[in-house]
């Protein structure tokens, strides 16, 4: 007995370090991968500008020429000097990257830092403008307008028709006969398309929304859908879960005091399951900001450079703008997509910080 305690006790040691091993694997290869996003992404968020007066001849190659004719066109540029973008080139020239420039831009560059025109602050081009075909012009406005538009479409659709149908197959669907039988392949039915894959959802979009009902490719409107429809099993699946999660002698003693079975679910079950029919709305919430493969197939991979007004306009979302951004060859491209990632996790942070308050307070007043 003493021997077979020992192997025991040895056995549930090894058990324990596995365990602790594999929890400091997960929490480095964590820090590993967000520090990479962050190391990445810090940079996007300043850019360099130059000084640049009227009489100048400026090498397109360092300064962004779009930006120069905007500001040559302005009256009080004749006055002097004014501030404009310094190319990606030569942005990541100046942060120190492996950028290859002529001996004579390196001179001018050079000179220019000795004057004192060239400085560097916060990219706020990264967040007020549209996409572009320069990086040093390239923002997220167009993405994040989209991805918003689409996700309250998306969650004013699926949130009330998800808790709805939680709560009938809950407490009011039919559990014997025929019933029984419908009811018992509704729930297998909607379990199933939890588990599959959202390229899944994108091929529905586009034989029903786009092909069947005619509506147009790439609009929000029929990203807001497809999206519903990705979040619809996650918040049927997890409200059921937060309604079985009621004690059974809650609802059984309200039954005895005379309420009616709508007055129980309405007024007892579903307000104590509220914690955790939000943490469901918002895992389903969080799940639909991140797709990117049922966007891809209705459309939204095109070129956006005006933000959508409305749900009929062209739009598209931030996980397909890193996408776009991912396959830029210049590394200012690589900046920008890191940073796109970090706004994408800030948001994500955003809906779920705002979700743990709620629930906070739904627990304190349960």
């Amino acid at each position: 007995m003493s021997r077979a305690l020992a192997r025991r006790k040895r056995a549930e040691a090894r058990f324990r370090l596995m365990g602790r091993a594999a929890i400091a694997f997960a929490l480095l290869a964590l820090v590993w991968v967000i520090g990479s996003v962050l190391v990445m992404g810090a940079g996007a968020l300043t850019h360099h500008r130059v000084e640049v007066s009227a009489m100048e001849l400026v090498d397109p190659a360092l300064v962004s020429a779009s930006d120069l004719g905007a500001q040559q066109r302005r009256s009080d540029f004749q006055d002097g000097t004014q501030s404009v973008l310094a190319t990606a080139r030569l942005d990541q020239y100046l942060k120190g990257r492996d950028v290859v420039l002529s001996a004579e831009q390196v001179a001018t560059v050079e000179r220019w830092r000795e004057q004192g025109r060239i400085s560097r602050g916060f990219n706020t081009t990264l967040f007020t403008r549209p996409d572009s075909r320069d990086a040093e012009r390239a923002g997220l406005k167009t993405a994040l307008f989209g991805s918003l538009i689409m996700l309250a479409l998306a969650a004013a659709l699926a949130l009330p028709l998800g808790i709805a149908t939680a709560v009938y197959l809950d407490s009011f669907a039919p559990r014997r006969g025929w019933g029984g039988r419908l009811t018992r392949a509704l729930e297998v039915n909607i379990n199933n398309l939890a588990a599959v894959p959202s390229i899944v959802f994108g091929l529905l979009g586009l034989a029903v929304f786009i092909n069947l009902v005619g509506l147009a490719r790439s609009i929000a409107l029929v990203g807001g859908l497809v999206l519903a429809l990705r979040m619809f099993p996650t918040i049927v699946i997890a409200s059921r879960a937060a309604l079985e999660s009621v004690p059974p002698r809650i609802t059984d003693g309200a039954l005895c005091l005379g309420a009616s079975p709508v007055q129980v679910v309405f007024g007892t079950k579903l307000p104590m399951a509220g914690p955790g029919i939000l943490t469901g709305s918002i895992l389903g919430l969080a799940q639909a900001l991140g797709e990117t493969a049922p966007l891809l197939l209705i459309g939204m991979i095109a070129f956006m450079t005006e933000a959508p007004a409305g749900l009929t306009d062209p739009a598209t979302s931030l996980p397909v703008q890193v996408f776009l951004w991912s396959d830029g060859a210049e590394t200012a491209w690589s900046e920008r997509t890191a940073a796109a990632i970090l706004v994408l996790l800030g948001l994500l942070l955003l809906i779920n910080g705002a979700a743990t308050a709620l629930r906070a307070r739904l627990d304190h007043r349960r």
